[in-house]
């Protein structure tokens, strides 16, 4: 990489380079890295210390549930709208604003004295998602496709590593210091990072468009994203009320064909429809949210699994052998980023995408047939952590580089919602299948229930292989934009 000096700093602060973008160092890429590592922590402390949370809080289950998703419906409402606004306005401009909120959701929670403004803290936390499409933005702008991809690779691998990192120290910090730290300490982080991005990153120039914001379709398109994730977060009660299932099929179907028909006639669409139709696009998308439901089946199951005291399974573990059992699929998962950015660069995404795919679906049939030792789960684990995150981090780079760059933002965000998704669906599926699966008078699943939560994961995850076969294809898409006077890499 080479470095900004001298008149090219100055160049690059204003956007305006004669010859091309400006480069930049590897202190700005890891400026970027270290913002996704402190969001990833702050998004991960929350899960292991719930049941501390809802004793200290004395909140409710209900006040819980909605606790543990709210930055997931938040982070699926602005990752889009922020790509889309950093690839009109630019990437930098919009991430410094963007983690203004972040850092002020943090300083809510840490001092929050109730569950209605932790849950306030939460909501406005969860617009840290959206950082990941604008440091997209920036590596793509400026730096060259090869660098770019080990540069998004990186980001994502260090945002997962961020999670792991805060699922560990959650836990010690709460119980050691007071839950007011395990928000405190990333949030002080996550303010650094951004001022080191404020100092190190170049400004990307924006669009130069002068159009307005397209209200109608953003409020379509947050309507489709709330409704389908509140669908997914009653999907263990809905079966029971299908009355309530209908109306939000019926809702959820009129809010697509809303938004479609609006974005089509808007002469500046939030997110275009023929971006999102080219088949390299979209595929790229169902496979996303394929691989994600089979890693949060995983994610879920398994310490289930290692929790739970059965007739002949299980193995009552409790919460710090848990831990320890789940750290080197922590570990695996923070390497996948990186090591899914150089091999899509030197293999080519559909390789790569393939493979992981094919190791996925063999290690979720394994778990399904063999799971009496811990190390069975552990290596399983292990292995669909980092397949699945291979795969994303793949597919992320590859919708980056099918698309111009002044759609960049706007395509890799919808992968990153259609990441939070799968994510929650397949949570909240293995979930479902655990509640039908326990035996009256009991809390214990039968272990038929896990079973067949591996078994309905593998195949969901096998079954975007149909997607992967054309994910390849955009020459048609090149062509058409070749001819609109566009340019696609």
């Amino acid at each position: 990489m080479v470095e900004c000096t001298g008149a090219g700093q100055e160049l690059g602060r204003s956007g305006v380079v004669p010859g091309g973008p400006v480069r930049v160092g590897k202190g700005a890429v890891w400026a970027l890295g270290l913002l996704a590592a402190a969001t990833g922590a702050l998004e991960s402390v929350v899960a292991p210390t719930l049941p501390l949370l809802q004793r200290e809080l004395s909140m409710s289950p209900a006040q819980g549930a909605m606790l543990s998703i709210a930055m997931l419906i938040t982070g699926a409402l602005v990752t889009p709208v922020a790509g889309s606004l950093g690839d009109r306005y630019g990437g930098k401009r919009v991430m410094l604003r963007l983690m203004t909120v972040v850092a002020a959701g943090g300083l809510v929670s840490s001092l929050a004295p109730n569950p209605a403004v932790l849950l306030l803290g939460q909501v406005l936390e969860g617009a840290m998602v959206g950082a990941m499409p604008l440091s997209f933005i920036l590596v793509r702008r400026h730096l060259s496709t090869g660098e770019s991809q080990v540069a998004i690779g990186v980001v994502s691998g260090l945002f997962v590593g961020g999670g792991m990192l805060g699922t560990l120290i959650a836990g010690p910090l709460a119980e050691g210091l007071s839950r007011h730290w395990m928000f405190a300490v990333p949030t002080c982080v996550i303010v650094v990072a951004t001022l080191c991005v404020h100092r190190l990153m170049p400004d990307d120039p924006p669009a130069g468009s002068t159009a307005r914001i397209d209200w109608p379709g953003l409020a379509l398109l947050s309507g489709v994203l709330l409704t389908l994730m509140l669908g997914l977060s009653m999907a263990p009660e809905i079966g029971g009320r299908p009355l309530v299932l209908g109306a939000l099929a019926v809702l959820l179907a009129l809010l697509v064909t809303g938004w479609v028909l609006v974005e089509r006639r808007s002469a500046s669409p939030m997110v275009d429809p023929d971006l999102v139709a080219r088949p390299a696009v979209w595929r790229s998308y169902v496979v996303t949210f394929a691989v994600c439901v089979g890693t949060s089946a995983s994610m879920y199951l398994v310490p289930q699994l290692f929790a739970v005291s059965g007739d002949g399974y299980g193995f009552d573990a409790g919460a710090t052998d848990i831990g320890r059992y789940l750290l080197p699929a922590a570990v695996a998962g923070a390497v996948s980023g990186p090591l899914g950015g150089i091999a899509a660069r030197r293999f080519g995404s559909h390789a790569v995408v393939a493979t992981g795919i094919g190791v996925m679906t063999v290690t979720l049939a394994a778990m399904a047939c063999v799971h009496t030792e811990v190390w069975h789960l552990v290596v399983g684990k292990t292995l669909v952590a980092l397949a699945g995150g291979v795969c994303v981090t793949a597919m992320v780079v590859r919708t980056a580089t099918a698309v111009d760059q002044g759609s960049t933002g706007t395509a890799t965000g919808l992968v990153l919602v259609a990441r939070v998704i799968g994510f929650a669906a397949g949570a909240q599926v293995s979930r479902a299948f655990l509640t039908a699966g326990t035996r009256p008078g009991t809390e214990t699943p039968a272990e038929s229930a896990f079973v067949t939560g591996f078994v309905i994961a593998g195949a969901v995850t096998a079954l975007s292989l149909l997607a992967v076969r054309t994910v390849n294809k955009p020459a048609a898409w090149r062509h058409r934009d070749q001819a609109r006077g566009m340019t696609t890499p």
